[in-house]
């Protein structure tokens, strides 16, 4: 098993290529999993009772239950969750101290050792169960099965080792649990680089979903992306007979700010903008970048009203925090377009709401006026 490790924790960083920080904590993992079987196979060949047998076998434990928080982390952020390994970082310390003090009783330490192996490996296997945050695909169950199988056996060496110490004297003891173990743990090694690398890919995956569907200066939905989600949408909002409006913005005097401040400032005002509006934007409502300085927001069940509403907060946010962060204030002016009818469409509400945003800039610019009835709002 020592060396399946050492193979997997060379060759992972091959495999993996340019990695994130989830792959960072996998490769750790595995990298300090290595690192504490190889520990803890050279303490079985010095002085038993050493202190390099001691240090030894406590670094071993370190590196081990370590490389099990890491691991932990690396899977929650795989399923989209904030990482939260406190309660196994916690764990691995309890194991490491525990492990040093009670060093010369052989069965406190196999049965501490083992024991909280076991409580980590089912706090994993736990945070595995958890429904995922984005779309994953089946390595967490690969991983779940093969940990289960580790978990059980972890925890049958621990209690053979506390309370049968004559029939587990030793790590090389002829036990059937020992044999049970090598078996389970190359198989769990083999199946935790096939998930691994299945998690890794799943990843690469979304990101590249994500990329072809955002901004890549400003975060917000491109353009297509943002079409094809307000089609959708607009279905809904007709089946459900529920309102839904656009609201059309282009930044005023943009070329202005390119032209006396530079485009550096330029891409600042436009990261900033799209902060705004989905720092002042609904559970489901859509922003998007339109093209150069122009914005989109598609609000659905939003009447005129709520239209209004979010285009005041747009303003107020702006108002407070762009002189803070940019310097210099930063307007404009935009176009209200409502859903009309069961027939009306989304580009048809997009010129509408356009209409209106140009004739709020002839009109002076920093106003929103509605393309339904022109106007001032």
């Amino acid at each position: 098993m020592t060396l399946n490790l050492t193979i997997m924790a060379v060759a992972l960083p091959y495999f993996m290529g340019q990695v994130n920080r989830a792959a960072r904590y996998a490769q750790a993992g595995m990298g300090l999993h290595t690192v504490g079987w190889i520990l803890l196979l050279i303490a079985c060949v010095v002085t038993p009772f050493s202190l390099l047998d001691r240090t030894l076998s406590t670094l071993s434990m370190a590196a081990i239950a370590g490389g099990m928080a890491f691991n932990a982390a690396a899977f929650d952020l795989w399923c989209g969750r904030a990482v939260k390994v406190r309660a196994s970082v916690i764990v691995a310390v309890l194991l490491t101290v525990g492990y040093c003090i009670g060093y010369n009783s052989y069965p406190f330490r196999v049965g501490w050792a083992n024991g909280l192996l076991a409580l980590q490996i089912a706090m994993v296997v736990v945070s595995l169960c958890r429904r995922p945050q984005v779309r994953v695909g089946r390595w967490r169950w690969l991983l779940v099965i093969s940990l289960l199988a580790q978990m059980v056996v972890t925890g049958w060496r621990g209690v053979l080792g506390a309370f049968y110490t004559e029939q587990f004297p030793n790590f090389f003891a002829p036990h059937m649990v020992n044999m049970v173990f090598s078996l389970v743990s190359n198989i769990t090694v083999m199946l935790s680089l096939a998930a691994l690398l299945l998690a890794h890919r799943d990843e690469a995956a979304r990101e590249l979903e994500r990329l072809a569907t955002v901004d890549g200066l400003t975060g917000a939905l491109n353009r297509r992306a943002w079409l094809a989600q307000a089609g959708s949408d607009l279905a809904m909002s007709v089946r459900y007979r529920q309102p839904m409006g656009v609201l059309m913005l282009d930044l005023d005097h943009f070329k202005q700010i390119n032209d006396t401040r530079g485009h550096a400032v330029g891409d600042l005002a436009l990261q900033k903008f799209a902060k705004a509006m989905r720092a002042v934007s609904r559970a489901g409502d859509q922003c998007c970048r339109y093209g150069g300085e122009e914005f989109c927001v598609l609000l659905n069940r939003a009447d005129t009203a709520a239209v209004q509403a979010y285009d005041q907060r747009l303003r107020d946010w702006l108002r407070q925090h762009a002189p803070k962060k940019l310097g210099f204030e930063l307007s404009y002016s935009a176009g209200i377009a409502m859903r009309l009818s069961d027939d009306d469409t989304i580009e048809a509400m997009l010129q509408r709401a356009d209409a209106a945003m140009y004739t709020a800039k002839q009109q002076g610019r920093g106003v929103t006026l509605t393309g339904d009835v022109c106007e001032l709002v």
